[in-house]
């Protein structure tokens, strides 16, 4: 699709008011539970065709932090790293974590060339502000063996950010929360990581659909998770599935200290599924 023409699509909507109204910007310029954050994977179409404007729309919103999921050959969504850092100032927002995937597979024995490859991302983000630096997914091992050398892997990751001032972590999905050799995979990773080096992205929705509660999760593991996704069926509180007001209070408990709204199916336009999500948890008594 065209991109202007997208764009005039989605600003045509904002001014018919089926996204934004005018008091909406006004309630979202004086938001007193921000920063909501955005991962910004659940506008992923949208900044495929027209990142620049589409930040725009996110900052009209009232989001101040965002999270990134794209780094292709040192640019993400195609800008250079201190321009991107300085467009989104200028529009009220920062980069506070990215999501970066790095090698799909790790051989030890390249060990050093792909340090080398997590050193250049750690370089990148660090000129864009980011204070996390998150690996989103991995293959699921078939021994502990193979598992501890990955908690290895994400160790030595883990020492190249933190000489940065960084921090790096994992995000999970469902497949983490089953057993490997009668051990949740999850409880082994946090179990064979040092805390100093490797923290924890706990995405709740994929956690209830691994079978767990994620407040226990939260308190199984006090101040491994300083970030999380909250995440639902679609836009945040639209299943009733998830009991956010406990999951917060559990996170602020156990040390959060940023966390990203992820929409990833929708009942809207995604950039009016991530308005709802924002309006959700603004309005929220438990939203600190």
């Amino acid at each position: 699709m065209n991109n202007r023409r997208d764009f005039l699509k989605i600003s045509g909507a904002i001014a018919l008011g089926t996204l934004l109204k005018p008091t909406d910007l006004i309630a979202s310029s004086f938001a007193k539970k921000l920063p909501i954050g955005l991962q910004l994977y659940s506008v992923r179409e949208d900044m495929k065709e027209d990142p620049q404007n589409t930040l725009r729309l996110v900052s009209s919103i009232g989001y101040k932090n965002l999270e990134s999921a794209n780094y292709t050959e040192g640019k993400v969504y195609g800008m250079d790293p201190v321009f991107f850092r300085r467009y989104i100032a200028d529009l009220g927002m920062k980069l506070n974590s990215a999501h970066v995937g790095g090698p799909r597979d790790y051989n030890p024995a390249k060990k050093d060339e792909v340090l080398d490859w997590w050193k250049q991302a750690v370089s990148d983000h660090k000129k864009m502000g980011a204070k996390y630096i998150i690996k989103p997914s991995m293959p699921i091992p078939k021994t502990l063996d193979e598992l501890k050398v990955w908690c290895d892997y994400y160790n030595a990751i883990g020492e190249v950010a933190k000489k940065s001032g960084m921090m790096f972590g994992f995000h999970n999905h469902a497949r983490e929360f089953e057993n490997i050799e009668g051990k949740m995979m999850m409880d082994f990773m946090i179990e064979n990581t040092d805390p100093k080096l490797v923290c924890y992205e706990l995405d709740v929705y994929w956690a209830q659909k691994g079978g767990q509660d994620p407040v226990d999760f939260l308190q199984k593991y006090p101040g491994r998770f300083p970030v999380l996704h909250i995440k639902d069926e679609e836009e945040i509180g639209a299943s009733g599935t998830l009991d956010f007001k406990a999951i917060f209070e559990a996170a602020y408990a156990q040390g959060m200290k940023d966390y990203f709204v992820e929409v990833e199916r929708y009942n809207f336009e995604p950039i009016e599924s991530v308005k709802q999500s924002f309006d959700y948890l603004n309005k929220a008594s438990y939203v600190k």
